[in-house]
């Protein structure tokens, strides 16, 4: 009987472990489905809310990258992304300001907060009512021009950026322009872009973590007359008066999320 070649044998083996790794049908069979099996077992459960978050997005042109082909002229066509003479001007003057009277390590040692000083700058030149339409005493700057005032203030301290991001982001101005009743519309908003009125949005659970669509802690409701926000939830967002030293939130519900969810997608399109 003739004994099969050490070379072949080792070419068999090398093609055995090798074939799975290059052949997509037996990849998919051998390696990727067990994979995604026991992943599956060690993942919490999506909920509805997250779902429902997940499936109102779409898919720009970052989804040609998954394809394996990327369309780089689409990418190229794309027309860039320019400000206004406003919003440049904006940026050239106010934010300049704003970042010339602020400092980390003021703010960290010193006041624990940003500055009065500070506060009332943001309020009396707009920084808190950038989204909100100029029909109701905001800005009116689009999403480009925002990222571009967040970006300048990130160079100079990270407290004032999210002190501006998070009302003009998480903070319920969009959530009432595309939802809100007219009455809802003229009596927050115009108070939202002045300052009068500051969203907050308390996201840490000690089961989710920061994980905002899976919190389900709750808290005890708030009577503070000083707040337009009513009853509470760990995963809320609500408008706070400057008078209040408290933080009181308002319930979010999965409706809401869904609502952001959507508003998030319109905004990407």
């Amino acid at each position: 009987m003739t004994s099969i070649p050490t070379a072949l044998l080792v070419a068999l083996a090398i093609a055995i472990v090798v074939a799975p790794l290059v052949v997509p049908p037996l990849r998919r069979v051998l390696i990727s489905k067990p994979l995604l099996r026991a992943f599956r077992k060690v993942m919490p459960p999506m909920s509805q809310t997250e779902r429902e978050a997940l499936e109102a997005g779409t898919v720009g042109w970052d989804g040609e990258l998954f394809s394996g082909r990327p369309a780089w002229r689409e990418l190229l066509a794309i027309p860039r992304t320019t400000l206004t003479a406003e919003e440049q001007h904006f940026l050239d003057n106010e934010v300049e300001t704003l970042c010339a009277m602020i400092t980390d390590w003021e703010t960290t040692n010193v006041h624990k907060d940003l500055p009065p000083h500070v506060w009332q700058y943001i309020k009396d030149h707009g920084f808190l009512g950038m989204i909100i339409p100029k029909a109701y005493g905001g800005l009116g700057f689009s999403a480009y021009a925002h990222s571009q005032v967040i970006t300048k203030l990130s160079t100079r301290s990270g407290t004032v950026a999210v002190s501006v991001l998070v009302p003009n982001s998480l903070g319920p101005g969009e959530l009432l322009l595309h939802y809100g009743t007219d009455e809802q519309k003229r009596r927050h908003l115009p108070r939202l872009a002045r300052g009068h009125e500051i969203p907050c949005f308390a996201l840490t659970n000690p089961q989710a973590g920061s994980d905002a669509a899976y919190a389900t802690a709750s808290t005890k409701a708030s009577a503070c007359s000083a707040c337009a926000s009513r009853g509470t939830s760990a995963t809320s967002r609500s408008v706070r008066s400057p008078r209040c030293s408290a933080s009181h939130f308002a319930r979010t519900t999965p409706s809401t999320w869904s609502a952001i969810a959507r508003t998030s997608a319109s905004r990407a399109r």
